[in-house]
């Protein structure tokens, strides 16, 4: 089924940790973002500094619509890089930010936490693969 596709597909993606995000400088490997069986989204929380940054990869299959829920975009801001198909270009703070994958692979999306406000506080992003 396709289902069943898309699942062997993600897990296969998985187990692939691609060199493009291998960091230098003593910088920490990203977490992957993982999906449960059956499951179309995750999410991710947790709690940074003014100006500080966390790093996640996700995989994610060419034609797939991507779309990542902000619900605290007034304290965070966040991105999404491929070498290939995004830059590492400005921060997006919309509520809500929808692509559809250019190419089979591994994707970053680094969270920042805005120069605004308290000095830190908590994050809780969503992703969403269909």
């Amino acid at each position: 089924t396709m289902r069943h596709l898309l699942f062997v597909i993600t897990f296969g993606l998985a187990l692939c940790v691609s060199a493009t995000f291998a960091q230098g400088g003593g910088k920490a490997e990203p977490d992957r973002i993982s999906f449960a069986a059956g499951q179309s989204s995750a999410s991710v929380s947790g709690s940074l500094r003014n100006g500080r940054e966390m790093e996640y990869v996700f995989g994610a299959a060419k034609g797939q619509v991507v779309t990542v829920y902000n619900p605290t975009k007034s304290q965070f801001d966040f991105r999404i890089y491929h070498e290939e198909f995004f830059s590492e270009g400005d921060f997006d703070s919309s509520a809500s930010y929808t692509f559809e994958v250019p190419e089979t692979g591994d994707y970053l999306l680094t969270i920042r936490k805005k120069a605004t406000g308290t000095r830190s506080a908590r994050f809780s992003l969503r992703l969403t693969i269909k």
